[in-house]
């Protein structure tokens, strides 16, 4: 157990829970076992400690614990540390990992790329891309969608955030993509062919990939997320290096389509789950087809889509939890929290609060309906794309991209789940059913 220098502020408790074995604490459990944490709020309460990831951690549950760490009190916590260094390692010193004035200066940098008059002028670039994917998944008719969907999310990203040419190395970058993504969460062994050195190989691969574009674009700027960062300069002049420039590109990739790629799979099945739910989706965009072909004007008049996205993101949000390192030490509810430890707050637990939800193991988008609102009932209850101050930047892009694969499938396309699949859902790297959604998917006629 690790020792705790007294102080007059630590008076109060550890937080009850288990470190586990030497060195590897309850690590094994935590990765393997998607019960690890509800078997011990059972045993211990809304915040217990453990041992995990070579590090002693607080396991912190529910809205007000959301609250605390994402706004109230931010200043306590670290988001760099609480990520393992195969995060820093894999994903560079980019804006995910960044603190401070640092991160307020890059984020305010790369924003104009995610708002406004960019994220218009993507819209006929995804409808283009999402299309050609759909034309294509209807000609296979059978299909696993999981491995689809990726290729094709990364897709629009490489295109509207590179600048990449729509079918250029997509495949191959997808794949490397993958590989890094698979090293994340793995043991970091630099023997030949260990996922970890497959993932180390990737990045830089992809990062080559990258440079390749900022040369192309510096000679021949273009309307994407890249030229804008190499043009954008700050209240002083100062632009990003190239190095910068690589690193935030990177992680606008990963960001750009991993969560989007879960979002979108677990929509697909949960319709086909829920006709009901499906046939009233269907109903929204039917009524909209009088208006001509999907413009963006038609993406704000669809209210009951946003609910059926809402109810995706509450119970399959993409990833599981958040880590931070403390580096102020705290008491919450009574116990005392060490500097150097982490804490783990859980989203997927909070967006199963009965306090917050009815029925929270049902999936019912009108829950989202204004008249019942349940995420307003408590702040933080809703936070598959983080709160506070570190909220997702490209949350606006997703939802736009999100919107349109759905509008066009809707309108365009039947398709059912195949039989005799494990739908059981695994969280590494991000939410997906364990078969990759195998489907079978039709063209409407006429």
């Amino acid at each position: 157990m690790p020792t705790i220098k007294k102080t007059e502020e630590n008076t109060h408790p550890l937080p009850p829970g288990s470190f586990g074995l030497p060195l590897i604490g309850e690590t094994i459990d935590f990765l393997r076992d998607r019960n690890f944490a509800d078997q011990r709020e059972q045993k211990y309460g809304t915040i217990f400690k453990t041992h995990i990831l070579g590090r002693p951690t607080i396991v912190m549950i529910g809205p007000e614990a959301n609250r605390f760490i994402l706004q109230t009190h931010f200043d306590h916590f670290s988001w760099r540390d609480g990520w393992s260094k195969n995060f820093h390692e894999l994903l560079g010193r980019s804006l995910f990992l960044q603190e401070g004035e640092e991160h307020q200066r890059n984020r305010r940098l790369l924003m104009p790329a995610f708002h406004g008059q960019a994220l218009r002028n993507y819209f006929a670039t995804m409808v283009d891309t999402i299309n050609r994917y759909l034309v294509k998944w209807s000609e296979m008719k059978h299909l696993t969608l999981l491995p689809e969907m990726k290729q094709m999310t990364f897709e629009v990203a490489s295109i509207l955030l590179l600048g990449s040419k729509p079918g250029t190395k997509t495949a191959l970058l997808s794949r490397k993509f993958s590989e890094l993504t698979a090293g994340l969460f793995d043991l970091p062994i630099r023997l030949p062919f260990t996922t970890y050195t497959l993932a180390l190989k990737a990045r830089d691969f992809l990062l080559n990939h990258i440079e390749e574009e900022i040369r192309e674009r510096e000679k021949n700027p273009t309307q994407d997320a890249l030229s804008l960062l190499i043009e954008t300069r700050d209240e002083e002049g100062n632009s990003l290096s190239l190095e910068e420039i690589k690193v935030q590109a990177l992680l606008m990739l990963f960001a750009g389509h991993e969560t989007t790629t879960s979002m979108l799979t677990s929509l697909c099945m949960a319709l086909a789950q829920h006709p009901d739910i499906l046939a009233q989706t269907k109903a929204e965009q039917e009524k909209l087809k009088p208006q001509g072909k999907l413009s963006n004007e038609q993406l704000k008049q669809m209210p009951y889509l946003e609910q059926v996205l809402k109810e995706v993101e509450r119970l399959y949000p993409p990833v599981a939890g958040g880590f931070r390192g403390v580096v102020t030490p705290f008491t919450y509810n009574g116990y005392y929290v060490p500097q150097g430890w982490q804490v783990l707050y859980r989203i997927e637990k909070t967006h199963r609060d009965r306090r917050v939800y009815t029925n929270p193991s049902e999936f019912e988008p009108e829950r989202f309906h204004p008249e019942r609102a349940e995420d307003k009932k408590m702040d933080y209850s809703l936070v598959g794309f983080g709160g506070g101050s570190r909220f997702c930047l490209g949350y606006a892009f997703a939802q736009m991209e999100m919107k349109i694969f759905t509008s066009l499938l809707l309108r365009n396309y039947q398709w059912k789940l195949e039989p005799n699949q494990d739908l059981s859902l695994s969280s590494i790297p991000s939410l997906h059913p364990r078969s990759g959604l195998k489907i079978l998917m039709i063209k409407n006629s006429g």
